[in-house]
């Protein structure tokens, strides 16, 4: 049997297929491969007048600098996933089994047992769905009593499943073992990428490893990028081909008709060569020796140019500080050098939603409380002291000692209160060195907490009792009943008998639902408390609202006696305890509402409001339910009330082929989307159609190893170093620690990057046109060559605007995305405006030495040249937008430099090394010594650059005038305060709850139930920790009632809760 191993290949390359696949790869650009065709012309003699190391050496360094970058850029990231990637199996000869501490579950493993009841076992998902509450998993009931080694040593059960797939959310399967066979699906099954905890261990049998894994088949395959200006160059060369053969077959003709005409006159001096056979034929040699000598129209230098540009500015982004984050002492990484220029162009933003926008963290920031508010702004009052309660979480924070000094009191409201959210939950407690709450989701962590602080501390819990201690006293009630969560109910309630022996129904749900099924005596106090609930929705609080009743003893016990019928019914069972829990949650008195922060990462708001000024359209796509997603969406204020174009999606439509175009068009007629629900495959696909059908540059961000196969279908993939691990960060080309670096990265490194490159190619090909085109203007008088010159650029260096005006004003950055700086019209303009530089640069020096009577061609050549390098240096220098030292040293540096060779190669000194060589000697000094020379190249100078100025400066004057009549638009982005008074009411989980595990007392083990303790005493609690029961997800949808909500899944609970 040859057993799959658990190695995962990220790298492009090995050591057999880098040469020919990078090769494969850098002879796409059509100017390699035009180079590579120039070299074995230049291996002709009869043909070349150039040798030809002056091709080849260029092609190869280039050929090499990109292969080694690209072959370090590989190799780092290969070997950083490779460390990311261990896992220790042992391979028995009958299974592979594994056993876990917690831990990231590296392949997809049949869970055999474990050392929790009923061989459940923990899992957070968050790299696979983006939700962070914890699941359960467990083993079947036939393998749950193999934690005895002797015993799994002896398993020699055999699994036939389905083949390696990407649905995540489904396995089929069966277990063949003693001669039974047992049914598997993906209760059983713990995913790679899933992060094992709170188990002690657990044992599985490995089903997928490495490539074959799930969470793998969904990264899709890693694509050579090229950006959209490498694609319009590859055109451009092969027009400029098209117009050098066009001037090689003009100069051929011009050959042929000048050999038939007139060069037979002048055999008996300059006889034909022997393979000169005809004038025709040496026309056609002359084709090709004029495709060699104007080839710099496109020169190698262009791509090397190119390179050192991208790389400069991928260092611009690697150094700046305003993208490092000090707390997690990470900075901004270009991961790759090639894609600089399209940060300037994105139109679509694909973003993840869990760690990438938010925290993940939940924080009890305000409450009302029987019409009164509390909470303040952390600005405004000092942190409350909680040093009266001995059990507090001192990383707790809340702002408004009011609400302490009425439970100092004894407020009855205020006490009730806390009471209910220290009794109303599915929380498990555990006591080791120091008080711990497990939550299924965070929210209900976080409230249960605030109840702790407040006085009122959940200790322990059985499935008949819940033990709190109230302000320092133990007190146990019996827990009656629980009716759970579901997305339908949107509310949660628990029936308790407190030890006077008063039976109470405590209920928190979404404020409307709550409101429906108040006793008319808190109508008044529904109305305060709904514009409490308006206010915190303002400020982009999730809010729940909180009620109880005092119930009669007979009318319970008649309640409870259909609710155990109900149970044990098998047809509609569900609709009949939803009937019966409807029953008993009539005539509430409503107590107040909480409001929970559910914190977004630093500056996400703003940076959303940012981007979209510069017209980028903004995607969340995500895996957790409609109603999180939606909720999230306000609290970056990506959705308003007063928005109407808003489209909303689940995964499972996506799944419809036909509707794809459908989906696309209207998606892109609103101004916020956001797929819920969403495969890490789907999110792909999503990218792939936008891509495929809009024709725009996409970026996609994420920080999970569910967002990879998104990053790698973008034309851009950012990763943020976050708390799912680093496979989006390996996968990525651009990475940084939080979202709010996006903004800095596209509207000021990207912009900056395609305005440069876009100026850089402009000025290139103008240059190039101007000095190639001499030779062609030379061909009819007698093929002159001019010296070749190649002028350094500076638009590494280049910017219109600061960065700070870059960020003010976002509408900069559109340009970019309707390629208004670079495209084939201004490509013609550039090398229209570098053919009539030419023109003149040639015909004005040659008028004026016919003038002076002055045959010197060496002199003339001298003269040409001098006059080109002065005008592309001033032409340069005139499309700086900002003169600074490095610019005038470069620009002017340029130009003396040129001079120092251009005497040094017509001097004595050279002369007398290689004569044959250098055979012009003084040439310069006495060309340049004569004032009339001067003159022509002042003269050259001033009309071939007069008339771009003059261009440029009514185009100028053009804009200003725009922009009086416009008026100032700049935006002030410092604060985005989100206008929706729509209710964010979810704080449970996005799944039904598991109030029906904890009744039931399976997840509990006999010694596992405690007393209540005092404050002063710590007591010993057992290793078991909160179990749940993984229920299929309910097809969410949005109520009619614009406040009603469901709760919102963010940050693992797994661990204490951080609250500051």
């Amino acid at each position: 049997v040859v057993l799959q191993d658990n190695h995962i290949k990220t790298s492009k390359y090995n050591i057999f297929t880098f040469l020919p696949i990078n090769l494969f790869e850098q002879f796409q650009r059509v100017a390699n491969g035009y180079f590579l065709v120039l070299l074995i012309l230049q291996l002709i003699p009869e043909i070349s007048s150039l040798s030809w190391f002056t091709t080849i050496v260029p092609l190869v360094l280039v050929l090499l600098v990109t292969a080694v970058k690209d072959a370090t850029d590989d190799y780092v990231s290969s070997a950083l996933y490779s460390f990311s990637s261990e896992c220790s199996f042992v391979l028995h000869a009958k299974g592979v089994c594994s056993k876990f501490s917690p831990i990231r579950i590296n392949a997809d493993i049949l869970l055999l047992c474990s050392s929790e009841p009923y061989g459940l076992c923990y899992i957070e998902t968050a790299e696979l769905d983006g939700e962070t509450n914890l699941k359960v998993r467990q083993a079947l009931t036939v393998t749950s009593d193999l934690g005895d080694i002797t015993k799994l040593m002896n398993f020699d059960g055999e699994v036939i499943c389905e083949p390696p797939n990407n649905k995540l959310d489904k396995f089929t399967g069966t277990l063949y073992w003693r001669d039974n066979k047992y049914p598997l699906d993906n209760d059983n099954m713990l995913l790679r990428g899933c992060v094992l905890r709170n188990t002690e261990w657990c044992f599985g049998m490995v089903i997928f490893a490495g490539l074959q894994t799930k969470l793998m088949q969904n990264c899709g395959r890693t694509t050579f990028k090229r950006t959209s200006i490498d694609k319009l160059m590859n055109t451009l060369v092969l027009w400029i081909f098209a117009f050098l053969i066009c001037m090689g077959v003009v100069l051929a003709i011009g050959n042929t008709v000048w050999e038939s005409w007139i060069g037979r006159n002048f055999q008996v001096f300059l006889p034909w060569d022997e393979s000169q056979r005809s004038a025709v034929f040496s026309g056609f040699l002359a084709f090709w020796s004029y495709i060699i000598i104007l080839n710099t129209v496109v020169p190698i230098s262009l791509y090397v140019s190119v390179e050192v540009l991208r790389l400069g500015h991928s260092y611009f982004i690697n150094w700046d500080r305003k993208m490092y984050h000090s707390q997690t002492d990470t900075a901004a990484e270009a991961r790759t050098t090639t894609l600089n220029e399209e940060l300037g162009q994105v139109e679509f933003i694909f973003s993840d939603k869990t760690g990438t926008l938010t925290q993940n963290i939940m924080v009890f920031r305000k409450c009302s409380i029987d019409g009164r508010t509390y909470g303040m702004e952390l600005s405004k009052t000092a942190c409350v002291d909680f040093s009266f309660n001995p059990l507090c979480d001192r990383r707790f924070r809340f702002y408004d000692s009011t609400l302490v000094e009425a439970i100092k009191l004894e407020d009855p409201a205020v006490q009730e209160f806390f009471r209910l959210l220290a009794l109303c939950h599915t929380v498990m407690p555990e006591e080791k060195r120091h008080l711990v709450y497990q939550a299924q989701s965070p929210d209900e962590g976080a409230l249960v907490n605030a109840a702790r602080n407040f006085g009122f501390v959940f200790r322990a819990r059985t499935p008949e009792t819940i033990t709190l201690c109230e302000m320092g006293q133990a007190v146990t009630y019996q827990l009656l009943a629980i009716l759970d969560f579901n997305n339908v109910r949107k509310r949660m309630s628990v029936i308790v008998r407190n030890p006077q022996g008063q039976i109470k129904l405590y209920s928190k749900g979404a404020d409307t639902v709550i409101f429906d099924r108040l006793d008319p005596s808190s109508e008044d106090l529904m109305y305060t408390t709904s514009e409490h609930l308006s206010e915190f929705a303002g400020e982009g609080l999730r809010t729940l609202a909180l009620a109880y009743k005092d119930l009669d003893e007979d009318d319970f016990e008649i309640w409870m006696k259909k609710l155990l019928f109900a149970s044990t019914v098998i047809e509609n069972r569900e609709d009949q305890l939803g009937a019966l829990y409807e029953e008993i949650e009539q005539g509430l008195k409503l107590l107040g509402a909480t409001a929970i922060e559910d914190k977004l990462q630093e500056g996400v708001a703003e940076t959303i409001a940012c981007l979209n000024l510069a017209d980028i359209k903004i995607w969340v796509l995500t895996g957790d339910k409609l109603e999180t997603a939606m909720n999230i969406g306000y609290s970056c204020n990506m959705l308003r009330d007063d928005m109407n174009e808003v489209f909303v999606v689940s995964g499972h439509t996506l799944q419809e082929p036909l509707l794809e175009h459908i989906l696309l068009d209207v998606a892109c007629l609103c101004k916020t989307v956001i797929c819920c629900r969403v495969t890490p495959m789907q999110k792909a696909q999503v990218v792939e159609l936008v891509k495929r059908h809009k024709r725009a540059i996409t970026l996609a961000i994420g920080d999970g190893a569910n967002d990879v196969s998104m990053i790698k279908t973008a034309h851009i993939g950012v990763g943020i170093s976050g708390q799912e691990g680093t496979q989006a960060v390996l996968a990525s080309d651009y990475s940084f620690a939080q979202f709010r670096y996006l903004q800095r990265l596209l509207l000021v490194h990207g912009r900056w990057s395609y305005f440069r490159m876009c100026n850089f190619l402009c000025y290139f090909f103008y240059k190039n046109f101007a000095f190639t085109l001499v030779h062609f203007w030379y061909g009819f008088f007698c093929g002159f060559s001019a010296q070749v010159r190649i002028l350094p650029d500076l638009s590494v260096f280049l910017k219109d605007v600061d960065d700070r005006t870059s960020l003010r004003y976002p509408g900069l950055y559109k340009p970019g995305q309707q390629n208004l700086l670079f495209n084939k019209r201004l490509f013609f303009l550039c090398t229209l405006q570098g053919m009539g530089t030419s023109f003149l640069l040639f015909f004005i020096p040659y008028g004026a030495f016919s003038v002076m009577v002055k045959e010197d061609q060496q002199a003339f050549a001298v003269t040409i040249a001098t006059s080109l390098v002065i005008v592309v240096s001033v032409q340069i220098g005139l499309d700086k937008h900002y003169w600074t030292a490095v610019n005038h040293l470069f620009i002017w540096g340029s130009v003396t430099v040129y001079f120092a060779i251009l005497f040094a190669m017509q001097s004595n000194g050279m002369f007398g090394i290689l004569p044959s060589n250098f055979p012009f000697v003084g040439t310069a000094r006495s060309c340049l010594s004569e004032q009339s020379v001067w003159l022509v190249i002042l003269l050259t100078t001033v009309v071939c650059v007069v008339p771009g100025l003059a261009v440029s400066f009514l185009r100028v004057r053009h804009l200003q005038q725009s922009r009086k009549r416009e008026g100032p638009q700049g935006q002030n982005l410092r604060r985005v305060r989100r206008t929706s008074s729509r209710r964010s009411a979810y704080a449970f989980s996005h799944q039904q709850g598991y109030g029906e595990l904890i009744t039931s007392g399976k997840n509990m083990r006999a010694s596992a139930v405690s007393s209540a303790h005092s404050p002063g005493r710590t007591p010993h609690s057992s290793n078991w920790i909160e179990n749940m029961l993984k229920r299929k997800n309910e097809v969410s949808c949005i109520s009619d009632e614009s406040g009603d909500r469901a709760k919102n899944r963010l940050p693992s609970s797994s661990t204490e809760p951080e609250l500051h």
